[in-house]
C-alpha cells in the first residue's frame, strides 16, 4: 500500500491543561497509489486533524504514517514530499501568477529553463495559459484556486493534500472546480487525500470515501457503496437523505426479509444481513425509493408538503403519524399532488437497506 495510517490517534490538551480531548481515535486507512480518497464528516469529526498529521503540521499521539514503505512520523512537512492546497488559497499578493506557481522551484534553486518549462506545463494543465503575468487581484475566485492547485502540482509531490479547497467559491464555481480537480488528478495519476464536509463533493471526486464521526472512521467505501449500503444510521443520514422507518422482523428466507412496518407487512429483497424473528430493525428508505400515486400502493397517507423543484417534485407524506419524504423524478409527470390530498405510497423493496435498530 502506498500511504498507510496505522492505529493513528491524536490527543490535545484542553484549555487549562486539566482535560484531554481525543480528536482522532485509532484510525486505520490504506490508500493506493493514484487513488483519490476523501475524508468526509461534520465539523469536529477529526478529518482535518488527520490530514494535518499526514502533512506533518501535527504529530500523532499514537500510531504510524507510512508513505511508500517508510515511516514519516518524525519528518517535518518540507521533507515529506507532499503538497497541500488550503481553503484560503494562500496566494502571495505581491507576486504574479507565474511567480506564485514557480515559488517552490525557486526555493529549490532549479534552473530558470526548468522552472519555465514546468510552470508552462502546469499552467496548461489547470487551463491558465496566458495568465502567467497577471496579478492575483486580476483573477476570479476559481482562477485563484487553480493557481493554488498549480503551485502544489508543480512540485510533483508523492501525495497531494486538499483541505476544503472549494468552500470559498460560489455553487457554480464549486461544481466547475470539482470537475477540474478530478480531471487533473486522474491525468497526473497523483495520490490525493481530500477533506470536505460536503457530501456532493465527496461523491463527485472520490475513488473512496472515508466517513468520520467523533474522531473515528464510521465506514470506508466507494461512493456507490456508501450511498446504497450505509452501515449505520449516521452514514445514511450524512451521505444523501433518508427516511428511517422502524420495523419488526417476521421471518427471513435467504436474502428475502418479511417485516411489519407502518402497520403493514412487506417482503424486502436483496437484504445483506441476517436477522432474528421479532428483532427490531430500521429501514433506510431513500426518497427516490418512494412511489407516490393516487392509489394501488401498500400504504395510505396524506400529502403534508409538496414542492416543485424543476427536475423533481418533492413530497412529505404522513402515514400513521410518521412523515415519509419521497421524490417524483418522472419527467412526463405533469400533475402535482396538492397538500391535504389522500395518496397511496409504495417502496422499492429491492433497494431498501436494513440495519439493527441500535445502529
Amino acid at each position: 500500500m502506498y500511504l498507510s495510517l496505522v492505529n493513528l490517534s491524536k490527543t490535545f490538551q484542553a484549555r487549562g491543561g486539566i482535560k484531554e480531548v481525543k480528536a482522532v481515535i485509532d484510525v486505520n486507512l490504506e490508500i493506493e497509489k493514484g487513488e483519490l480518497v476523501t475524508l468526509l464528516g461534520p465539523s469536529g469529526c477529526g478529518k482535518t486533524t488527520t490530514l494535518r498529521m499526514i502533512a506533518g503540521f501535527e504529530f500523532p499521539s499514537e500510531g504510524q504514517i507510512i508513505l511508500d514503505g517508510m515511516e514519516i512520523n518524525s519528518l517535518p512537512p518540507h521533507k515529506r514530499d507532499m503538497s497541500m492546497v488550503f481553503q484560503s488559497y494562500a496566494i502571495f499578493p505581491h507576486l504574479n501568477v507565474f511567480e506564485n506557481i514557480a515559488y517552490g522551484l525557486n526555493v529549490q534553486h532549479l534552473s530558470k529553463k526548468e522552472i519555465t518549462t514546468r510552470a508552462d506545463k502546469v499552467l496548461e494543465l489547470v487551463h491558465l495559459e496566458g495568465y502567467g503575468q497577471r496579478a492575483p487581484t486580476q483573477l476570479s475566485g476559481g482562477q485563484q484556486q487553480r493557481v493554488a492547485l498549480a503551485r502544489a502540482l508543480i512540485m510533483e509531490p508523492k501525495v497531494l493534500l486538499m483541505d476544503e479547497p472549494l468552500s470559498n467559491l460560489d455553487a457554480k464555481l464549486r461544481e466547475e472546480m470539482r470537475t477540474e480537480i478530478r480531471r487533473i488528478q486522474k491525468e497526473m495519476n497523483i495520490t490525493s487525500v481530500y477533506v470536505t464536509h460536503d457530501q456532493i463533493e465527496a461523491m463527485t471526486l472520490s475513488d473512496r470515501i472515508v466517513v468520520m464521526n467523533l474522531g473515528k472512521i464510521e465506514q470506508v467505501g466507494s461512493p456507490l457503496e456508501m450511498y446504497r449500503f450505509p452501515n449505520s444510521r449516521f452514514v445514511a443520514d450524512f451521505i444523501g437523505r433518508a427516511n428511517f422507518v422502524a420495523a419488526t422482523v417476521l421471518e427471513q428466507s435467504g436474502n428475502d426479509l418479511t417485516i411489519t412496518a407502518l402497520g403493514k407487512t412487506l417482503t424486502l429483497k436483496n437484504v445483506r444481513r441476517q436477522f432474528a424473528r421479532q428483532e427490531s430493525v430500521t429501514l433506510i428508505v431513500r426518497p427516490e425509493m418512494v412511489r407516490i400515486k393516487k392509489d394501488g400502493e401498500l400504504f395510505s397517507g396524506t400529502v403534508r408538503r409538496a414542492a416543485y423543484l424543476g427536475d423533481v417534485i418533492e413530497y412529505d407524506v404522513e402515514i400513521g403519524g410518521e412523515l415519509i419524504t419521497g421524490i417524483e423524478t418522472d419527467p412526463y409527470v405533469m400533475e402535482m399532488f396538492p397538500e391535504g390530498l389522500a395518496v397511496s405510497i409504495g417502496f422499492a423493496e429491492g433497494c431498501i437497506q436494513v440495519l439493527p435498530a441500535a445502529k
